[in-house]
């Protein structure tokens, strides 16, 4: 990580912890969960390289960033009004943004609400979730797949927490991210369990190192999961605010990078919902979907490489000084 700077950025209301390397147009990387800014760890090298200024907060409840303790102050909303806080503080006027998992769908919400903003998105994981004008999200999540499903388990404020407690934290962070289990997350009632990797070895896999895992351990032994989890408990209040926006085109121009393999790509009906028109019909600008043959969630770190030549192929064609 040698040559990557670290700051407290005063965004919004609270204190952001960026990382950050290089100059030139910035790449602004939006992580997701259970992750922290070191998810981008090698895009961030590797971009900088390039001639990009690339830039990778701890985002609002994780890491070394503020946890505000109200859960509505996790709404889709607000983290989009720190990442425009952020932008303004690097005295830029338009980025590359790049999100995955939780930071995929703050991106949507930003390409939706200030698409002047974006020069162009590549989107990991989770695409466009057109709003259901008539069912909110974790209404529409329970009748899909139960009480069980992982995002109704994390409604309850400190239910799961308690649950990850008992289980700790490093077998919660290592079960996750190592999970190459498609279809969707079911946890048993009563304990945080085994459904997102019923079969987590003791060897972790070669993209993932023990120092890496560390990294996540502490900062998440240190914060606990509360700011992450308020995330998900937000998703009702989410589909309510973004009812004037119902039925709205994402318009900035898209990349979209996912694994065959990916617990969100084979759930919820996105498979389809991804291959068959409905997502280029929300996303008309939408140049590209790529699906990694034999890679799981977490591909900014399994497929480094791959990602790293996937956002830069990409967003190349918009960098002026390309042309």
């Amino acid at each position: 990580m040698e040559g990557i700077k670290h700051r407290k950025v005063a965004v919004n209301g609270i204190n952001m912890h960026i990382a950050e390397k290089g100059e030139g147009p910035v790449v602004l990387f939006l992580h997701g969960f259970p992750e922290l800014w070191y998810s981008w760890r090698h895009q961030i090298l590797a971009l900088s390289d390039r001639g990009y200024h690339c830039v990778a907060p701890d985002l609002r409840g994780y890491g070394e960033t503020d946890a505000p303790t109200s859960v509505d102050s996790y709404t889709g909303f607000n983290i989009v009004d720190d990442i425009v806080a952020l932008i303004h503080s690097l005295q830029v006027e338009k980025v590359f943004l790049v999100g995955h998992d939780w930071g995929a769908i703050i991106g949507w919400y930003f390409c939706m609400l200030h698409p002047e903003m974006v020069k162009a998105y590549v989107c990991l994981s989770v695409p466009f979730l057109r709003r259901n004008p008539t069912v909110p999200t974790v209404d529409g999540m329970r009748a899909m797949y139960g009480d069980n499903y992982y995002v109704c388990r994390f409604q309850k404020p400190g239910e799961m927490e308690a649950e990850m407690a008992v289980a700790g934290t490093k077998y919660v962070i290592k079960n996750i991210l190592t999970t190459r289990k498609p279809g969707p997350p079911i946890l048993p009632p009563g304990e945080f369990g085994t459904g997102f990797n019923p079969d987590m070895n003791d060897t972790l896999p070669s993209w993932l190192t023990q120092e890496d895992l560390d990294y996540f351990v502490s900062n998440f032994e240190r914060t606990g999961f509360t700011g992450a989890l308020n995330y998900y408990r937000n998703f009702n209040r989410n589909w309510e605010l973004e009812a004037p926006w119902s039925g709205a085109k994402i318009e900035v121009p898209v990349r979209f990078i996912t694994g065959d393999l990916d617990m969100v790509y084979t759930s919820l009906g996105l498979k389809e919902y991804i291959q068959y028109g409905d997502f280029k019909e929300d996303v008309p600008n939408l140049e590209h979907i790529i699906v990694q043959t034999g890679v799981a969630h977490f591909n900014t770190m399994e497929t480094p490489e791959d990602v790293t030549n996937h956002i830069y192929t990409f967003i190349i064609k918009f960098d002026l000084r390309s042309t």
